[in-house]
C-alpha cells in the first residue's frame, strides 16, 4: 500500500508556512505517519525555519527538497510559495543522502551520493530509481549526472532538477533534514517491485545552421566557429528577423536557446546573460568540440512536450493504477510563456488520470532513463509518476 499527500501553501514566514504543510500531511494520510516528505520553496523563505517546523509537524522519516523558481500542486500555483509531496508506503523502500563541495570535486560528491545507493551487484527490488537536486548554480550537473550512471552501471533512472531562487540566480539551495546546503547535490533512492514511471520531453526544435564550439569557460561560452559568441546571436537575430537587445537580452535568450546535438536529439541550455567581452552566460555548460543550434518552439509545443512526459511516464507504469507525480519544469519555460504555463499545468493534470501531482521551476532538469533522454537539460518536462 502507498498513500501521499500533497500540499501548498503561500504563507511566506517560514515557521508558520512548515507548520501548515505539516499539518496539511497529517489529515490527509490520517493515521500513517510519512516515509519521506519532499518539499519545494520559493527564496522568500528562512529555509531552516520553514524545514524546522515542517519536520516537528510531521515528523518524516526523511525530509529532502530544494529552493526552488514557482512551486505547483494539482490544485494551485505561485512563486512565493511552499509545496511537499509526503509519502507512505509499506511496498516502497526510501533512503536519502547528501554530496557537498560540487566546485571542487565532482567524482566525490558522486561517490557520497553512491554510497547512499544499494550496491551495484545487488538486486533485491525489481526497479531502481533516484531523484535528484542540485545546487544548479555550481554547475557541472551533467558531469555529476554522467559520473553516477558510470558508477551505478546504469542501474537506476534518475530524475529530478536543480534548485532554483525565483529567478535571481544568485543563490541556490538543496534540502537535506532541517538544513539547506549550496554547492551540494542530495539523493532520495526509490526501491520497488512496481515500475516507476519517468517521462521527458522538450517541444524544441533546431533552427539556422549548426554551430561548432570553439570555446568555453565552465557556464561561459566564449566563441562559436571561431568567432565571438555574440557576435552569432546577433546574426541568428538579423536572419530570423528578431530584435537582440544587448542592453536587455533576457526576451531574446528565453526565445532563442542552444541545443547540444546528442544521439539524434539536443539537451537543451539556456542563455542568461551578456558579458562585457561578448561571451555568454549559460545556465549549464556546453562542452568544447559540441556542435550545437539555436532552437525554436511555441507554447502549444510546450504543452504538448508536458503532456508527451506526462503520457510517457504513465505508460511504463503497465497495468498499475497511479498514484502521485511529481512535475518539473525548467524556470525559462515559465518567464517565457507567461500567463500560458497555466495552461500546461492543466494539461499535466489531466493526462496523469486522476493522480494528484506537486512540483516547481527548476534551473535544469534531470533525466535519465533508457530509450529517453539521459542527464541533465533545460527547457525539458520531466515527470515522475509513482504507482498504487
Amino acid at each position: 500500500m502507498t498513500k501521499s499527500a500533497i500540499v501548498f501553501t503561500q504563507k511566506t514566514d517560514g515557521s508558520a508556512a512548515g507548520k501548515e504543510l505539516g499539518e496539511k500531511i497529517i489529515e490527509k494520510l490520517a493515521d500513517k505517519m510519512p516515509n519521506v516528505v519532499i518539499v519545494f520553496a520559493s527564496s522568500v523563505y528562512d529555509y531552516v525555519a520553514l524545514l524546522s517546523s515542517l519536520k516537528e509537524t510531521c515528523i518524516p522519516e526523511i525530509l529532502v527538497g530544494s529552493s526552488s523558481a514557482g512551486e505547483f500542486t494539482s490544485d494551485d500555483f505561485g512563486t512565493d510559495s511552499a509545496c511537499a509531496i509526503a509519502l507512505y508506503s509499506n511496498e516502497l523502500q526510501f533512503k536519502a543522502g547528501i554530496g557537498e563541495a560540487i566546485t571542487a570535486s565532482r567524482d566525490k560528491v558522486a561517490d557520497e551520493l553512491l554510497n547512499v545507493l544499494s550496491p551495484v551487484h545487488e538486486y533485491q527490488y525489481q526497479y531502481y530509481s533516484a531523484m535528484i537536486f542540485a545546487d544548479a548554480l555550481s554547475g557541472f550537473t551533467d558531469e555529476l549526472i554522467e559520473l553516477l550512471t558510470e558508477k551505478t552501471m546504469g542501474k537506476y533512472q534518475f530524475f529530478g532538477g536543480g534548485a532554483g531562487d525565483n529567478a535571481n540566480f544568485q543563490k541556490t539551495h538543496v534540502f537535506y533534514g532541517t538544513a539547506a546546503y549550496t554547492d551540494a547535490a542530495i539523493i532520495l533512492e526509490i526501491l520497488s517491485n512496481k515500475p516507476i514511471g519517468v517521462g521527458a520531453a522538450h517541444g524544441w526544435r533546431p533552427i539556422g545552421a549548426r554551430m561548432r564550439v570553439t570555446e568555453t569557460d565552465g557556464m561561459k561560452l566564449i566563441s562559436l566557429n571561431g568567432r565571438s559568441a555574440v557576435q552569432l546571436f546577433k546574426e541568428h537575430a538579423d536572419t530570423t528577423g528578431q530584435n537582440f537587445n544587448v542592453e536587455e537580452p533576457i526576451s531574446f535568450f528565453l526565445h532563442n536557446i542552444i541545443g547540444i546535438e546528442v544521439a539524434g536529439d539536443y539537451k537543451l541550455r539556456v542563455p542568461l546573460a551578456l558579458l562585457p567581452d561578448g561571451a555568454i552566460a549559460m545556465a549549464s555548460d556546453i562542452p568544447n568540440g559540441a556542435y550545437i543550434s539555436f532552437m525554436t518552439t511555441n507554447n502549444d509545443c510546450s504543452n504538448q512536450a508536458a503532456i508527451q512526459a506526462a503520457a510517457g511516464a504513465i505508460k511504463q507504469l503497465g497495468d498499475h493504477k497511479p498514484n502521485v507525480a511529481l512535475f518539473f519544469d525548467c524556470v525559462a519555460t515559465r518567464l517565457r510563456m507567461g500567463k500560458e504555463f497555466d495552461f500546461e499545468l492543466e494539461k499535466v493534470n489531466e493526462t496523469l488520470q486522476g493522480a494528484n501531482y506537486a512540483g516547481c521551476n527548476t534551473y535544469g532538469q534531470v533525466a535519465r532513463v533508457n530509450g529517453q533522454f539521459s542527464g541533465f537539460q533545460n527547457c525539458t518536462a520531466v515527470v515522475c509518476v509513482i504507482p498504487d
